[in-house]
């Protein structure tokens, strides 16, 4: 953007999850402001999600459905639309399930991105949805603490796309490719500003919850490629994960009452 407007690029990757991605377009059309472009990645779904976006394919600013190399691909070719397409100034990646955390996030959200031009990284905390559908806050930690991992979920990151460049997703990593994307941008020196406000509700269950020690082993790699942690202190980052995840599967009120806090405060009802 050369003007200093602040419009959102909104990147939907889909496959086989049509009632999925309604949900996701309707916290979308819900939103009190609607400066922000809808794009689309279908993996060439049989589920009827592709016959839904070309009868109604006008509603995204682009979509496409054909075969890709899974996630993290459909999110490079959407990166590659927006900057050959868009004249967006920040992206977030809401992927098919995901919704923003109530109808006014984007109000609260696009001015703090205009009053931060410096900034190529936001991030606030997410609201996750727990069995049996009670909602909780999820703070997210300080960026500086990336070492440990993701500091909130990906969904609640909104990135600069002038800070991108040619930064893309590593498809080596099928789970954490998300961490190492971050990672890199935070490695180029840009400002990080953490969100006074909670950005998206994160549906339970996701890919990384499904295979934990995949992603803990994606992690140590990235960790030593990119900050050149050595193995005696990834393997002590391994175990610290491993507790984590067990008092989560073991002691769930236990890790609730640590990590979550009560969602005081929601829109969507």
């Amino acid at each position: 953007m050369t003007d200093g407007t602040v419009r959102l690029a909104v990147v939907t990757v889909v496959r086989n999850d049509r009632t999925g991605l309604l949900a996701t377009r309707a916290s979308l059309r819900a939103q009190t402001m609607a400066a922000y472009d809808w794009f689309v990645v279908d993996g060439a779904s049989s589920d009827g999600t592709a016959r839904w976006l070309a009868r109604h394919g006008n509603e995204a600013a682009w979509w496409r459905s054909t075969p890709d190399r899974g996630l993290y691909d459909a999110m490079n070719i959407a990166l590659d639309a927006i900057a050959a397409k868009s004249s967006c100034s920040h992206v977030l990646f809401l992927n098919a399930g995901d919704r923003l955390a109530d109808n006014r996030t984007l109000e609260r959200l696009l001015p703090i991105l205009a009053e931060r031009p410096e900034a190529g990284l936001f991030y606030g905390d997410a609201l996750e949805e727990l069995p049996g559908g009670r909602l909780v806050v999820k703070r997210a930690r300080s960026h500086r603490r990336a070492l440990l991992g993701m500091f909130t979920h990906h969904q609640a990151m909104v990135y600069r796309l002038a800070s991108l460049c040619d930064i893309r997703f590593d498809l080596r990593h099928g789970l954490a490719a998300d961490y190492a994307f971050t990672l890199t941008v935070l490695k180029g020196g840009v400002p990080a500003y953490r969100l006074p406000l909670s950005v998206c509700v994160f549906a339970h269950g996701g890919r990384s919850q499904q295979n934990p020690a995949r992603g803990r082993r994606e992690q140590a790699v990235i960790r030593r490629e990119l900050l050149g942690l050595s193995r005696t202190a990834n393997a002590t980052l391994w175990g610290l994960q491993w507790l984590a995840l067990t008092l989560r599967q073991t002691i769930p009120w236990l890790y609730a009452k640590y990590r979550f806090s009560p969602n005081e405060r929601s829109f969507l009802s």
